[in-house]
C-alpha cells in the first residue's frame, strides 16, 4: 500500500498532515518512513518474481506483458513518475469481490501459472518449446487486453454513475486561485512565492527552477517548501545571483495539470562583495565512506520568559557513526537569522548537547528558534517558540517597554532613532515615547527630547561629531513610564561619506586600516545633484537624498542645502557654516503645517555650482498614517495549549512593521497578549493556552504611526487539540485457525488521532511461494474490537495481514504485514494464547492485569489462567509465576512491585489437557504512581445515597469515565447511576444490596492510563448502609445536654449546645408540654455560630417545677433534650436562686467579698481578716467583740480591700464572738465569726498544728540526774496538749520520769535510768485533727552513750558537790590602826571535812599568841590578831582541801600608824 493519503482522509478539506500535535507528526513520520521502504521492497519483489504489473484501485500498475498496452484513464487512478499515488478516485465498489480485485478469476489464475511459467523456462533449453511457450503466452495476452478493455468499460460506466449519485465529491482538474507573483529583491535577503490551488483529489504540487524540480534536500538549509490549507509556498534563503530564474510550479492531479510561472531577480549594492562562505558538502562523503545520521533528541519545547530573566534552550544531539574528532556544525537562528555569540547571547557545543543562553531576556528575543546541525551527510533542524513577556512595571498601570531599537540614519550631526511600540499599553494609550543616549564609554544617559513623541522615530542632535553613542527609548501614558528599552547598538556621528571611504578591511599581516579615494582631476566646478528628492518627512525633520553629478574624478565635492517656502522665491541655504559631505541630509526646525522646496547645490575647490531641480512642494507633518485595521480574524484548533489565529491583512498599511495578536477568555473580556514582538505574516500560532477554555482572539497591525485599531473580534474556539487519523495497529497474531478462516488480534495503536478509534479494517493477501499477492478487505463494515474472523480463506495456503484505525478524522494509514500465517486447522488439546492484555491501576508496588480469555478453547473449556512475571531488562530464564493456583478470573491485581522496576507480562491459559500458548507479551510498564493520581472515593452525601466518585486531574476534552464492575464495563442501570461533570464522575447505588458486592474501576480515556478500583466487601457495605440509615434519619449531635445554671441576680439559665446547626435550624422550648415564647418571664436565644441555646428565666416560682425541654430541628435533622426539675432538686435550685438574688442586691452596696475567717501565721499569731467591696471614702468599718467595739490601735488595719485583727498571742480570755459592720448611706453588711467553744477550739488545733510542725525532732542529753528527751517550738502556748510515749504507750510520770516546759523546750527527765528505760520514745503534739508525732530510738549504742554520759555527768556533780570550799566571809582587803585586835571568820564546807592552811605572803603559818588560827565544828574557820602591828600588813590566804578538791580565799591587810595619817593629813 502507498503511504499517500487514503481517499477517506481527503474528504477533510480542512485536514492538513503537517499541522499536527509534535506527537501526531512523529509518529507519522516514523511510520511512513518505515512502511514506504517496506512497501517498495514488496512491490520490487513482486515485480522481481512475476514479471508483470497489474492496475487496479489498490495502486497496482498495468501488465507489461500486454501486446497492445493502454494508458489507464485518469478519472480511475492518477500516479506520478515515481509511481507514487497522487490522487484517487473515490472507491464505489468496497466490499464488492468482483471489482475489488480488479482481475477475473481466470486472470488471477492466468498469473499463478505465469510465474510457474516464469521458473520452467529457466528448466528448459529446447528451443521448440520455448517457441510453444511464447505462443501460448501471446495468446493469453491478447485475451487478457481483450478482457481488461471490458473491465475498464464497465468501471468507467460505474465511475459516471458514482458522479451523478455524488455530486458533492465531484472531481475537477487543479486550478489556480492565486498564481505566484514575480518579485525583485536585495542579495542575502529572503523571498517566498506563494499560491493558493484548488482541485479534486488534491492535487499534488512541484516547484521547478528553469524547468529542473527543486530538490530541498540536495541544498539543505537553501529552499523550504510547504503546503498547508490547499496554500503552497516556496521559500528561498539568503538569495544570490544564481537564484536568478524563472520559476514555475505544477499542480497535478488525476483530472490534469496545471501551472503557474514567476520569475525572481537577485540585485546587489554596488560596491558590496559577497561574505559568505562556501556551502558545506551534501550529501554521502564518499572519500570516507561514511553516511552521517543526525537525530535530535530531548527537545525544548515552547518556552515561556520575562523581561530581566535568564533562559536556556538544549537538545541532546546523537550522531552515528560517532567519530572521536569529528565535529559538526552547529548553528542557532531566531526567525531563520543566524545568532552570533553576544553579551546577550551565549552558545554551547559539549559534544553531544547544543545549549543556547539568553543572558538577560527582552521583548527582542522572541521569536522562532531553530536549531541546525549540519554534517558532511546533510543536516538536521528543530524548531521551537519563545515567548517573552513584560516584566512587571515599576507603576501600576504602566506600559510595557518599547522594542528594537536601532539607528535609521546616522550623519555627523544627528542619529535618527527607531524602535516599535510595544503590545501592553497598560491599560490607557501611550502618550508618546522619551528617547535617551548615552556616549560609549559613560554611564551617564541624558533624555533627548523634553516632550514624548507619538512616532517611532526620532532625530537625536546635539552630538558630537565621531563619536559613538547607544539609546534606548522609554514609553509613557497616564499612569507612569516604563522600563527602558534595551540599549541600541553603538553608532557613530559621522558623516557617511567618510564612513563609506573607511573601510574596515584589514590586511590579514598588519591589522591597518586601509582607506581609499578617487584620484582628484584637475580644479573643474562640479555640476548639479541628480534626482533630489524627500525620502522622508515627519513633524520633526525631512530627509533629503540625492546623486552625485555625473562627472568623474571631481575633485572633494560637498554640498550646500538650500530651502524655500512654498509660494515664494526666497532660498535659504540650511548649512551655510559647513558643506555636507554626503549625499544625504536631514533638516529640522521646520515649521509644522507649512510647505517647503529644497534644492542642493554642489561646491569644490573650484566653486559652487548649480542648484539641482527644485523638489516638490513637501509640507512638513507626518506623512505615514496608522495601519488601517486587520480584516477577519478566524481561530483554528492547533494542540490542547495552543490555537492558530490567522487574519486579513491591513489594506494600503505602509512600511507596516508587523501585527500584534490578543485572546481573551469567553465571556472575562481581559485582554492578555499573545505576542510581545510583532510578526509580519498574517497567521500566528498562540501558545500558553488553558485546555478546555474557549478564547477570542483579535488582532491590530502597527508601523511607526502607531497600532490601529483592533480587528473585529474572532468566533469563539475551544483549546482542544487537532483530531488526526490515528497511527497503524502493531503485534497482529492469529489466536484461531481452522479449515477455512483465522481469528487475528491486534494491539491498539500508540497514538489515536486525539480522537477515539471508531473501527478497524483488515486487508489479508495470499502468500505464494514467498511472493506477496493482491491485497483484499476482509471487513466493509469497521469492527469494533480488536479481534477479527477472516473468513473465506483456503486451507494449507499461507497469508498476510494488515489493520488500518479508523477515528472521526478517517482512516489511518495501514500497518506493516503481519508475520506469514499457514491457514491449517489447529488440533492441539490445549488451549491458545489470550489475548487483548491491558494494564490497569499502576502504582508505585501494585497494577492491574486484565486479558480477554482465548479464542481457541482447545479439547476442553478453559478452567483457569496463569499469570507470568518479569523484569524488562531480564532474561527469558527469569520469567516467574505470580500465582501458583490457576485464577478463574480475567484480571489480577499484582503486588510486591518493586518501585521505579520497569515490568512486562504474560497469560497461559490452562484446560484439563493442560497449559497453552502464552500471550504476547505486554509493553513495558514502569511500577511508578504518576503525579496527581487519585483514588476513588466512597461518600454518603446527607440523604444517605452511596456513591463512588472519582477524580482525573489530567483530563482532555475528549476524556470519558468508563466504570466497570468486576472489569467489566457497566451497561446495566438498574443499580447504578453515573453522573459525570468536569474531570470528576460518580456512580450512584439506586438500591445497595448484596447484588452489587464487587469490585468497581473507573478507567479515564485520553489519558495516560488513568484509573482506580474500589473493592466493595459485605462488611463495607454494611458499614455503608448504617451510614446512609444515620444520614437518611439525621440526629443532630449535641456536644452538652440540656443543663441549668444560675446567673447574677439569681437568673436561671438552661443551656445546651449542639454540635452543627445551619443558619435554617429552628428550636422549639417546652415546658410541661406546652411551648413557652419570648417575653417577660423567658428569654431566649440561639447563637447559630457556636450552637449554643439558652433560655434565661428572672426567677423561680413554685409553678414552675416541672420538665423543660429543647427541640431542634434542622432540615431533616431533629434532637431534643429534656431537664426535670422536681422535688428535693427544683427547691435546692430555687432557694439557691433567692439567696443569689439577695447577694445581688447585698453587694450593690459595700459588702463581704470574703466573709470574717481567721489564719494562723508561721509565728503563730491569729490574723482574723475579710476582703471588702464597693468601698467609699465615707465607708465605715466597725469590729466588735461579744458587742464591744474594738477600739483601733496597731493591731487592726485595711489594705488593698482587705480587713485585718491580728491576736499576738492568743489565749482563753481571747475566745469570744467577733462581728466586723460595714455601713454607708448605699447600704450595711455584717459578717460574724464565733470563736468560742468549738470555733476556739478548731482555731486553738490549727494553733496547735502550727506549733507541732515548728517543732524539732526528738533528741536526747544526759544530766547529772539522768537522760532527758527534748524538742524546741517556735512557739509555746499553754493550751497545747503534748503526750509521751514509750513504746507507743503513754507515760505514766512519777517521782523518776517527769516532764516539763522550759521556755520553748518541752522535755522528758529519766532520773536513774537502768536497762529498763531502753526502747523508743516518742512526744505527740495534739491538734484536734490527727496530731503530729516526734520520736527518736533509745536503745543500743545510742542509750549506752547517754548512760555513760550520765555516769560521768553524776560523778563530777558529786565531786562538786562535796569538794573543799570557802562558802564566804572573807574581805578583799582589811585596813586596820596599829594596835587593834583583827578578828576574821569564814565558813568551810566540804565532805569529808577539809584541811584548813593559813598562808602569809603564799607561806604558811601557824597558830600562836600572836595570830590565832581555829577551825570550828567542822565549818567555821577563824583568824586572829590580837593587836596588829605593821608587821602584820601583807597578802593572807586560807586554802581548804580535801579529797574532792582544793579551794583557796585570799584577803589582803593593810597596818597604818594614826600619826602617819594624821600627818598625811594635815
Amino acid at each position: 500500500m502507498s503511504g499517500s493519503i487514503p481517499f477517506y482522509q481527503k474528504h477533510h478539506r480542512h485536514y492538513d498532515r503537517g499541522y499536527r500535535s509534535l506527537e501526531a507528526e512523529s509518529k507519522m513520520s516514523q511510520y511512513q518512513s518505515s512502511s514506504r521502504y517496506t512497501a517498495g521492497s514488496s512491490s520490487f519483489a513482486a515485480t522481481r518474481s512475476r514479471g508483470l504489473k497489474v492496475s487496479s484501485h489498490s495502486g497496482l500498475e498495468e501488465s507489461r506483458l500486454s501486446p497492445s498496452p493502454k494508458k489507464a484513464k485518469p478519472t480511475y487512478l492518477a500516479v506520478d513518475k515515481e509511481n507514487q499515488i497522487i490522487g484517487y478516485v473515490v472507491p464505489i465498489f468496497r466490499g464488492s469481490q468482483e471489482f475489488a480485485t480488479g482481475l477475473s478469476d481466470t486472470e488471477e489464475a492466468r498469473v499463478r501459472d505465469s510465474a510457474t511459467y516464469m521458473a520452467r523456462r529457466n528448466l528448459f533449453t529446447s528451443g521448440v518449446e520455448m517457441e510453444r511457450s511464447e505462443l501460448i503466452s501471446r495468446k493469453e495476452a491478447m485475451r487478457e487486453s481483450a478482457e481488461r478493455i471490458s473491465l475498464k468499460k464497465r468501471i468507467h460506466e460505474h465511475e459516471e454513475h458514482f458522479k451523478r449519485m455524488n455530486e458533492d465529491s465531484l472531481m475537477h482538474a487543479p486550478e489556480f486561485v492565486i498564481k505566484p507573483r514575480s518579485h525583485t529583491v536585495w542579495e542575502k535577503q529572503c523571498v517566498r512565492l506563494h499560491c493558493t490551488v484548488s482541485g479534486w483529489p488534491d492535487p499534488r504540487v512541484t516547484w521547478y527552477k528553469n524547468n529542473v524540480a527543486i530538490d530541498p534536500l540536495a541544498n539543505p538549509g537553501k529552499y523550504k517548501l510547504e503546503s498547508r490549507y490547499n496554500v503552497h509556498s516556496l521559500e528561498i534563503n539568503r538569495c544570490d545571483f544564481d537564484d536568478t530564474a524563472q520559476y514555475h510550479v505544477s499542480a497535478a492531479n488525476c483530472e490534469g495539470e496545471q501551472s503557474a510561472f514567476a520569475s525572481i531577480v537577485v540585485k546587489r549594492f554596488k560596491g558590496d562583495f559577497d561574505e559568505s562562505l562556501p556551502a558545506p558538502r551534501h550529501g554521502p562523503v564518499l572519500e570516507y565512506g561514511i553516511n552521517f545520521q543526525t537525530h535530535i533528541v530531548d527537545k525544548f519545547g515552547v518556552s515561556f520568559g520575562r523581561e530581566g530573566e535568564t533562559m536556556s534552550l538544549g537538545c541532546t544531539v546523537i550522531i552515528y557513526p560517532s567519530l572521536h574528532r569529528y565535529q559538526p556544525e552547529v548553528q542557532w537562528y531566531r526567525d531563520d537569522v543566524l545568532l552570533s555569540p553576544s553579551k546577550w547571547i551565549h552558545t554551547h557545543w559539549s559534544g553531544d548537547r547544543a545549549t543556547l543562553t539568553l543572558t538577560h531576556l527582552n521583548k527582542e528575543d522572541e521569536g522562532l528558534y531553530t536549531l541546525r546541525v549540519t554534517t558532511k551527510s546533510g543536516y538536521e533542524t528543530y524548531s521551537a517558540y519563545v515567548f517573552v513577556r513584560d516584566s512587571d512595571a515599576e507603576v501600576e498601570g504602566a506600559p510595557g517597554a518599547p522594542l528594537d531599537v536601532h539607528c535609521l540614519d546616522a550623519n555627523k550631526d544627528y542619529i535618527i532613532v527607531t524602535w516599535k511600540q510595544p503590545a501592553v499599553d497598560g491599560g490607557s494609550a501611550i502618550l508618546g515615547y522619551f528617547v535617551d543616549r548615552c556616549e560609549v564609554g559613560t554611564t551617564h544617559w541624558i533624555q533627548c527630547n523634553d516632550t514624548p513623541v507619538k512616532f517611532a522615530r526620532f532625530p537625536v542632535t546635539g552630538l558630537v561629531e565621531g563619536r559613538s553613542y547607544v539609546f534606548r527609548v522609554r514609553a509613557v501614558n497616564k499612569s507612569g513610564m516604563s522600563h527602558p528599552s534595551r540599549v541600541s547598538e553603538p553608532v557613530a556621528a559621522m558623516d557617511p561619506a567618510d564612513r563609506a571611504r573607511m573601510r574596515g578591511t584589514s590586511a590579514p599581516w598588519t591589522g591597518q586600516i586601509i582607506v581609499t579615494e578617487e584620484e582628484p582631476a584637475e580644479s573643474i566646478v562640479p555640476g548639479r545633484p541628480r534626482e533630489l528628492q524627500v525620502t522622508e518627512a515627519t513633524k520633526n525633520y525631512v530627509v533629503l537624498s540625492w546623486k552625485p553629478p555625473g562627472e568623474k574624478g571631481l575633485e572633494g565635492v560637498m554640498y550646500y542645502v538650500e530651502k524655500c517656502v512654498s509660494g515664494t522665491d526666497s532660498w535659504q541655504r540650511v548649512n551655510t557654516e559647513i558643506p555636507v559631505k554626503s549625499p544625504r541630509f536631514a533638516l529640522f526646525d521646520l515649521a509644522e503645517g507649512k510647505s517647503y522646496s529644497f534644492r542642493v547645490r554642489c561646491c569644490n575647490a573650484a566653486g559652487v555650482g548649480e542648484p539641482s531641480d527644485p523638489t516638490e512642494a513637501t509640507t512638513v507633518g507626518d506623512k505615514l498614517d496608522i495601519p488601517s485595521a486587520p480584516g477577519k480574524v478566524v481561530p483554528t484548533r492547533n494542540t490542547d495549549t495552543s490555537v492558530v489565529v490567522s487574519w486579513e491583512a491591513s489594506s494600503d498599511a505602509k512600511e507596516l512593521v508587523g501585527y500584534y495578536i490578543e485572546g481573551s477568555i469567553l465571556g472575562s473580556n481581559v485582554w492578555e497578549p499573545c505576542n510581545n514582538k510583532p510578526v509580519k505574516a498574517t497567521r500566528f500560532i498562540c501558545h500558553g493556552l488553558m485546555t478546555g477554555e474557549q478564547y477570542v482572539f483579535r488582532v491590530r497591525a502597527v508601523n511607526a504611526a502607531g497600532l490601529s485599531q483592533f480587528s473585529p473580534e474572532s468566533e469563539p474556539v475551544e483549546v482542544k487539540a487537532a483530531i488526526a487519523s490515528p497511527t497503524p495497529p502493531y503485534g497482529i497474531t492469529v489466536l484461531e485457525c481452522v479449515r477455512d478462516s483465522m481469528v487475528l488480534a491486534w494491539k491498539q495503536p500508540t497514538f489515536i488521532g486525539g480522537a477515539d478509534i471508531t473501527g478497524y479494517f483488515v486487508d489479508y493477501r495470499e502468500v505464494i511461494d514467498g511472493v506477496p499477492g493482491k491485497w483484499h478487505e476482509a471487513n466493509i463494515k469497521a469492527v469494533s474490537e480488536r479481534a477479527y474472523r477472516v473468513s473465506d480463506l483456503h486451507e494449507n495456503r499461507k497469508y498476510q495481514f494488515q489493520v488500518r484505525a479508523a477515528n472521526m478524522a478517517g482512516v489511518g494509514i495501514p500497518s506493516l504485514p503481519s508475520n506469514t500465517f499457514l491457514c491449517e486447522e489447529w488440533t492441539i488439546a490445549v488451549p491458545g494464547p489470550p489475548h487483548d492484555l491491558q494494564i490497569r491501576e499502576v502504582r508505585n508496588d501494585s497494577l492491574v492485569l486484565l486479558w480477554k480469555p482465548p479464542v481457541y478453547q482447545g479439547r476442553d473449556p478453559v478452567n483457569g489462567f496463569y499469570i507470568d512475571i518479569k523484569e524488562a531488562d531480564a532474561p527469558e530464564e527469569a520469567w516467574r509465576g505470580v500465582n501458583t493456583k490457576a485464577t478463574e478470573r480475567t484480571y489480577i491485581k499484582i503486588k510486591n512491585l518493586k518501585e521505579g522496576e520497569t515490568y512486562v507480562f504474560r497469560v497461559r491459559a490452562q484446560n484439563k489437557a493442560g497449559v497453552g500458548k502464552t500471550s504476547d507479551v505486554t509493553e513495558p510498564i514502569p511500577a511508578l504512581t504518576k503525579l496527581g493520581t487519585k483514588e476513588i472515593v466512597v461518600d454518603v452525601d446527607d440523604d444517605g445515597v452511596i456513591s463512588l466518585n472519582f477524580e482525573c486531574c489530567d483530563i482532555t476534552p475528549d476524556s470519558k469515565f468508563v466504570w466497570s464492575k468486576d472489569y467489566a464495563e457497566i451497561t446495566d442501570a438498574s443499580r447504578l447511576t453515573t453522573e459525570t461533570k468536569g474531570n470528576k464522575s460518580k456512580v450512584v447505588f439506586n438500591s445497595p444490596g448484596e447484588e452489587d458486592i464487587g469490585i468497581y474501576s473507573c478507567l479515564v480515556t485520553h489519558t495516560d492510563g488513568a484509573s482506580s478500583s474500589y473493592t466493595l466487601s459485605e462488611e463495607e457495605l454494611k458499614r455503608l448502609l448504617e451510614i446512609s440509615h444515620d444520614h437518611k434519619f439525621p440526629i443532630i449531635p449535641l456536644k452538652s445536654e440540656l443543663a441549668v445554671e444560675l446567673m447574677e441576680k439569681g437568673r436561671v439559665r438552661f443551656w445546651l449546645q449542639a454540635a452543627q446547626m445551619s443558619a435554617n435550624g429552628k428550636v422549639d422550648y417546652v415546658f410541661n408540654d406546652n411551648v413557652l415564647s419570648q417575653g417577660e418571664k423567658y428569654k431566649m436565644n440561639f447563637d447559630k455560630n457556636t450552637g449554643v441555646i439558652e433560655m434565661v428565666m428572672e426567677a423561680l416560682t413554685p409553678e414552675d417545677e416541672g420538665t423543660f425541654t429543647f427541640q431542634l430541628k434542622d432540615g431533616k435533622a431533629t434532637n431534643q433534650s429534656s431537664l426535670v426539675l422536681i422535688g428535693d432538686v427544683f427547691k435546692q435550685l430555687q432557694k439557691e436562686s433567692e439567696f443569689q438574688r439577695k447577694e445581688w442586691f447585698r453587694k450593690q452596696g459595700p459588702h463581704f467579698i470574703e466573709y470574717l475567717g481567721y489564719e494562723v501565721t508561721p509565728e503563730c499569731c491569729v490574723v482574723l481578716k475579710c476582703k471588702v467591696g464597693n468601698m467609699k471614702k465615707e465607708t465605715s468599718a466597725l469590729w466588735y467583740k461579744d458587742g464591744h467595739e474594738i477600739k483601733s490601735d496597731e493591731h487592726l488595719g485595711f489594705t488593698e480591700g482587705v480587713l485585718k485583727l491580728e491576736i499576738a498571742q492568743i489565749s482563753k480570755k481571747d475566745a469570744g464572738v467577733y462581728e466586723v459592720v460595714l455601713k454607708d448611706d448605699r447600704g450595711k453588711d455584717t459578717s460574724t465569726l464565733n470563736l468560742t467553744d468549738q470555733g476556739f477550739k478548731d482555731l486553738m488545733n490549727e494553733v496547735f498544728s502550727f506549733i507541732a510542725n515548728s517543732s524539732t525532732p526528738l533528741k536526747t542529753s544526759s544530766t547529772d540526774e539522768g537522760i532527758r528527751l527534748y524538742t524546741f517550738v517556735s512557739y509555746y502556748n499553754d493550751l497545747l496538749q503534748v503526750t509521751w510515749h514509750y513504746k507507743d504507750s503513754a507515760i505514766a510520770f512519777s517521782d523518776r520520769i517527769k516532764s516539763g516546759v522550759v521556755g520553748d523546750q518541752l522535755w522528758l527527765q529519766i532520773t536513774e535510768p537502768t536497762e529498763k528505760d531502753m526502747g523508743k520514745y516518742a512526744i505527740e503534739f495534739n491538734d484536734g485533727k490527727g496530731g503530729l508525732r516526734r520520736t527518736v530510738e533509745l536503745s543500743g549504742q545510742a542509750f549506752d552513750d547517754a548512760f555513760a554520759e550520765f555516769q560521768r555527768l553524776k560523778a563530777a556533780a558529786i565531786a562538786e558537790k562535796n569538794r573543799a570550799r570557802v562558802a564566804g566571809g572573807l574581805p578583799d582587803v582589811v585596813t586596820i590602826q596599829e594596835g587593834k585586835a583583827l578578828n576574821l571568820t569564814c565558813n568551810i564546807s566540804g565532805n569529808p571535812v577539809p584541811e584548813v592552811t593559813w598562808l602569809k605572803n603564799d607561806r604558811e603559818i601557824t597558830s600562836d599568841e600572836h595570830c590565832i588560827l581555829k577551825f570550828e565544828s567542822g565549818k567555821f574557820a577563824s583568824f586572829t590578831i590580837t593587836a596588829v602591828n605593821t608587821s602584820d600588813s601583807g597578802k593572807y590566804s586560807i586554802l581548804v582541801k580535801n579529797k574532792y578538791g582544793t579551794e583557796s580565799g585570799d584577803f589582803t591587810v593593810s597596818v597604818f600608824i594614826p600619826e602617819e595619817a594624821g600627818g598625811k593629813k594635815k
